[in-house]
């Protein structure tokens, strides 16, 4: 295997195209090599998001009384986006959402479908357990990294 040299300048540059077109990220392919850059985001759902998550905590005991907002990434049990796309927990409109907060699931079971590039991606539960929360709404757009669902 051919060791990977970094051109810091090229990366600079490709920066400094973020920053100017206010782009969230760039990615870039070169046969076996691939280079991603992204700006830091910041999430403002707190308050949109604050609706959903107060009646799925009001659902649950109170035992299970969801982390602060802050927290819900760091969460263990936090199912993570593996890609930047659009997020949909049903998998097409009128159809019922594959899990709702509750629900018991399997390791693997599919919990959501996130659409990059016209491509529809399954993500699947890492492990088995319950639906504690459901952190985003249908048809939301989603962060890389970004906590959609909390699995205990």
């Amino acid at each position: 295997m051919a060791k990977f040299e970094l051109d810091t300048e090229f990366v600079r540059k490709l920066a400094e195209i973020l920053e100017e077109k206010k782009l969230g990220e760039i990615e870039l392919e070169d046969g076996d090599r691939k280079i991603r850059i992204a700006r830091p985001t910041v999430t403002y759902a707190a308050a949109p998001m604050a609706a959903p998550a107060a009646a799925a905590s009001a659902a649950l005991p109170a035992a299970a009384a969801p982390a602060a907002a802050g927290d819900v990434a760091k969460h263990p049990g936090a199912v993570k986006s593996p890609m930047v796309g659009t997020a949909y927990l049903a998998p097409e409109p009128g159809k019922p959402n594959f899990v709702s907060v509750g629900d018991k699931v399997t390791a693997g079971q599919t919990l959501l479908i996130i659409e990059a590039m016209k491509t529809f991606n399954p993500i699947k539960a890492p492990k088995a357990g319950t639906v504690m929360q459901i952190l985003i709404d249908n048809a939301q757009p989603v962060e890389f990294g970004e906590a959609l669902m909390i699995v205990e």
